[in-house]
This record gives structure tokens, C-alpha cells and sequence, in this order.
């Protein structure tokens, strides 16, 4: 069993997008169960959720960090990923992941990312973004793990303290202790399609 946390406060206009393309998988839906995780949302992000998602809930633990955390409580499976609301996720994402984690030694995965909203800046950024990755991974200095495209071996991010709930930056701050887990690796057909519309306003 893998499962899936999405994290989501008023995606009313994004969400539906995301869990079809993760009931679309090339696996079983027997074999995952999908979680929202909302953070108190005004809008009907939680109708659609319950239409595609095994259980959604409201959040008790503070801040993105602490939605991803109580997600992976609330979760069955061995294998955990994450993903963001407003992402879209490639058929072959589940397979992949459980096709990785067939190695015993790793203990986290994650992948790069292409813009879902056209445009030559769009592009440039993940482009930089996606080299930055690779280069911190096959230098083996830094890995640079995005909460919207990675996953766990339970029992690890458990002893790895899980996440801690920062304004920014806890996807990444992760990794620096699930290393000490074990194998933290990279595989680039994870490629999950990201929204940078928080880019865009920033």
C-alpha cells in the first residue's frame, strides 16, 4: 500500500485536476489511497476532495509541515508521498515509486518538476530549478526535495523526527535528516507537472 498526502486550503479551482490525474494511474486504485489534508479552507475544496479521495480531514497540527504530518498518521501505507493541490501527476507516478522502493536502503525519493502555466520565465525557473536538483544529488552535496514531488518509507521519516513545521523551506530540511536513514535517491521520470502561480505572485 502506498499513500498519497495532499495538503489543500481553498484549491476549489485546482484540486479536481490533481486527484483525477492521480486516479489515473497506471497501478491499481486498490493499491494507493489518496488523503487531503485541509487547512481550514472557505470553499468547496473538501466537496471535491470526498468525490476522488479515500479520507479528508481538517488539519490539527500548524502550518504545510504539520498538514503533511497528520496526513502521515492518518495513513496505512508503508510508502508515503507527497504532493501539492495544485500539481499534476504523471500516470506512471505510483508505479514508479513502488518500483524504486524495491531497494530496501531507500528511505526517501523524489523527482523533478515542468510548469504547468506556459511561458518562457515559467520554463527558465524550473529549468535552473531541475539542474540545481540533479547537481546536489549526483555531487552528492545537497538534496534538493520539494514536498510536492517526494516520498517516504514510513518507519524512517518516523525516526527521522518527521516534518518540522517552518513558514517555508521544510520539504527541504527533511532530507538533511532522512539521510541519516538510509538511501535518499533521485529518479527523474517522477516529473509532476507544478503550478507557479505562488512564483508568479512572490
Amino acid at each position: 500500500m502506498i499513500s498519497v498526502i495532499i495538503p489543500t486550503f481553498n484549491e476549489e479551482e485546482n484540486i479536481a485536476q490533481c486527484l483525477v490525474s492521480l486516479t489515473h494511474q497506471t497501478v491499481a486504485r486498490t493499491d494507493y489511497e489518496i488523503i487531503v489534508v485541509d487547512g481550514g479552507s472557505k470553499d468547496a475544496s473538501c466537496t471535491i476532495a470526498e468525490k476522488y479521495a479515500d479520507k479528508v480531514f481538517t488539519q490539527t497540527s500548524k502550518k504545510v509541515g504539520g498538514a503533511r504530518n497528520d496526513g502521515f498518521i492518518a495513513a496505512k501505507g508503508e510508502i508515503i508521498a507527497t504532493t501539492d493541490a495544485d500539481c499534476i501527476l504523471p500516470p506512471t507516478w505510483i508505479e514508479t515509486l513502488r518500483e524504486d522502493f524495491k531497494d530496501e536502503h531507500v528511505v526517501q525519493l523524489y523527482g523533478p518538476v515542468y510548469p504547468i502555466e506556459v511561458g518562457i520565465g515559467n520554463k527558465l525557473s524550473i529549468l535552473i530549478a531541475n539542474t540545481f536538483s540533479r547537481i546536489g544529488y549526483y555531487s552528492h552535496t545537497f538534496y534538493y526535495t520539494l514536498g510536492c514531488n517526494t516520498a517516504f518509507r514510513k518507519d524512517a521519516f518516523i525516526k527521522a523526527g518527521m516534518y518540522r513545521c517552518f513558514d517555508a523551506g521544510d520539504d527541504l530540511e527533511i532530507a538533511l535528516r532522512m539521510k541519516d536513514q538510509g538511501k535518499v535517491a533521485f529518479d527523474g521520470r517522477l516529473k509532476v507537472g507544478f503550478s507557479m502561480r505562488r512564483y508568479e505572485q512572490f
